[in-house]
């Protein structure tokens, strides 16, 4: 059974740094990804890796935010600097069940399988 679970999130203020942490149990694949999802708005991609350490941003983070992980800890960091307000959301890891759907993780482009509860992140002003 897959399971993912986020933390790091917290209240910040513009300008601040935050690390998100996504440990991984049950899930083979090496591809996962960051998304979020503010209120009102739809939920949108953040970042994502996949097996050979290609990464991928919004363009609305490059730059700012930073993607790793730990192999033998299952974890999946992103790294938040520089935060602003309109990075206020939940955020969420998750994965996809086979490896052929990686692509479209990477891309933010596909029906992803696997999901956090979620952490949240409150940017002030």
């Amino acid at each position: 059974q897959v399971q993912l679970v986020e933390s790091g999130g917290g209240s910040v203020q513009a300008g601040g740094s935050l690390r998100l942490s996504c440990v991984a149990s049950g899930y083979t694949q090496r591809c996962m990804g960051w998304f979020r999802q503010a209120p009102g708005k739809e939920r949108e991609g953040v970042a994502a890796i996949d097996s050979d350490g290609y990464t991928n941003y919004a363009d609305s983070v490059k730059g700012r935010f930073t993607l790793s992980q730990d192999n033998a800890k299952n974890t999946l960091y992103l790294q938040m600097d520089s935060l602003k307000t309109e990075d206020t959301a939940m955020y969420y890891c998750a994965g996809v069940r086979s490896i052929h759907y990686c692509s479209g993780l990477i891309r933010f482009d596909t029906t992803l399988d696997y999901w956090g509860q979620g952490t949240q992140v409150t940017v002030s002003s």
